[in-house]
């Protein structure tokens, strides 16, 4: 008869065999699934109209993207309500990578604006790649009468609340980001006119219609090149490598004032280890690829390519200053 101590010790060496035996077949498991992630198109989901800065570069890095996955990348523009139409299809979508969100930090004004009884979409979307930085533009007619920054800070402060500036949406991240240059210079009034996305601004501010629209950069640079518009000024720290001659916001009117712009790759919470892993390498691998940072520099873009982690505390730390914000001018989604 076996003693008690001695089935016991059989059982433990039983148990490793099977668990070193298993190993191989675990580690082999996990290779198959990053080798076979993606078996079918991947659906991105921009969630603006076509024209804005999300969708020119969801076009800019299309075809690397998808040469680099070796599945077609299917962009779909599902906009409205400052983004978070796309935002909530993307949280809903299955979390197997085959549907991610392209988006900027307007995704993250609408986390710090919320529309009440709204489902949030913080928790159901992770980030995975911060892709590029840009600057927010301001831009004008050259008919407005605008020439300059400080003319756009004399218009403001001679008639309060009679400029119009156009803006992606009501407490979209163009509309938070004009309210804290407002506030860094000397607390200015302008009438914010929402539309449903950077190409709409840009439509209406060629037209004549507004006097000033708030965009990412990058969207307004092929009119200012041509002349169609007139850009005033940006909110970096550096005047814009596409634009030298652009001035900051920081150089005058408000400064040492500095609100950057990015975009960044987002898929729903639980999305498999083995995809997110293989997204971030083929991220990293396109914007090695010298063809495409010029690209993108030429369109007015930085290369980022932050990993999720540090992608996750920008984003949050953007959520923390627009809240402020948006608190301090009484915004609210509704507003």
């Amino acid at each position: 008869m076996t003693s008690a101590p001695a089935g016991r010790l059989r059982r433990r060496l039983l148990l490793k065999t099977l668990a070193f035996a298993s190993a191989p077949a675990i580690a082999r498991a996990q290779s198959s699934a990053q080798s076979s992630y993606p078996d079918r198109p991947i659906r991105l989901i921009v969630p603006w109209p076509p024209g804005g800065a999300v969708d020119v570069l969801a076009r800019a890095i299309q075809q690397a993207l998808s040469a680099e996955l070796g599945q077609p990348i299917v962009i779909e523009n599902t906009g409205g309500a400052s983004g978070r139409v796309g935002g909530q299809a993307a949280a809903r979508a299955a979390a197997d990578g085959h549907t991610l969100l392209l988006a900027n930090d307007t995704f993250a004004a609408t986390e710090a604006v919320p529309v009440t009884g709204a489902p949030s979409v913080r928790h159901a979307l992770r980030p995975l790649s911060q892709i590029v930085t840009a600057e927010h533009g301001f831009f004008t007619h050259p008919r407005s009468g605008l020439k300059t920054i400080q003319d756009f800070a004399a218009a403001a402060r001679a008639r309060p609340g009679a400029l119009n500036v156009g803006v992606p949406g009501i407490g979209a991240s163009q509309h938070l980001t004009s309210e804290l240059l407002l506030r860094a210079a000397g607390g200015l009034l302008v009438e914010h006119v929402p539309y449903r996305g950077g190409g709409p601004v840009l439509q209406d501010l060629l037209a004549g219609n507004i006097d000033v629209g708030v965009v990412t950069f990058s969207a307004g640079v092929p009119h200012a090149r041509d002349r169609t518009l007139l850009p005033l000024f940006v909110t970096s720290a550096a005047r814009p490598p596409a634009l030298p001659e652009v001035p900051t916001a920081g150089e005058s009117i408000a400064p040492g004032f500095v609100q950057d712009t990015w975009i960044g790759l987002f898929a729903p919470t639980g999305t498999q280890v083995a995809a997110t892993e293989r997204l971030d390498q083929a991220i990293r691998a396109i914007l090695a690829q010298p063809e495409i940072r010029e690209r993108l520099a030429g369109l007015g873009f930085t290369p980022s390519g932050l990993g999720a982690s540090a992608f996750g505390a920008q984003f949050d730390s953007t959520i923390t200053t627009f809240a402020a914000i948006a608190r301090e001018r009484g915004i609210t989604a509704g507003s």
